[in-house]
């Protein structure tokens, strides 16, 4: 195991409520926007934890990669379906690079132009 990921969601969660003293309206904004787009019903609980799992990835966010992988799994998401979410998210990033890369190209060759 390289990270104790149960100790950690624990120390996010206990790191969430400390801010939450400190900023009420920020963490009250942030809950108010995640609730509002699981009262939807458009995409069950699993499919927007999955989607969460990706976007947590491509962020590169351990808090945001505990939280929903245990969440994931409360909303029965399986192993073989995570790692599917995932794979998708890599490919996704894989092409923005892609994308990226020929915009970095077109800098190149705009700079015969200055």
């Amino acid at each position: 195991m390289m990270m104790d990921w149960n100790t950690y969601r624990t120390q996010v969660s206990a790191g969430v409520g400390a801010l939450g003293k400190l900023s009420p309206d920020t963490v009250k904004g942030y809950v108010q926007i995640s609730q509002a787009n699981a009262t939807t019903g458009t995409l069950d609980t699993r499919t927007r934890e999955l989607i969460a799992l990706a976007v947590a990835i491509s962020l590169r966010c351990d808090g945001c990669i505990t939280v929903h992988t245990a969440a994931a799994r409360k909303a029965g998401a399986t192993k073989a379906e995570i790692a599917e979410a995932l794979g998708v998210a890599v490919a996704v990033n894989a092409g923005a690079a892609l994308v990226y890369s020929t915009r970095t190209m077109d800098a190149f060759d705009a700079l015969d132009q200055a």
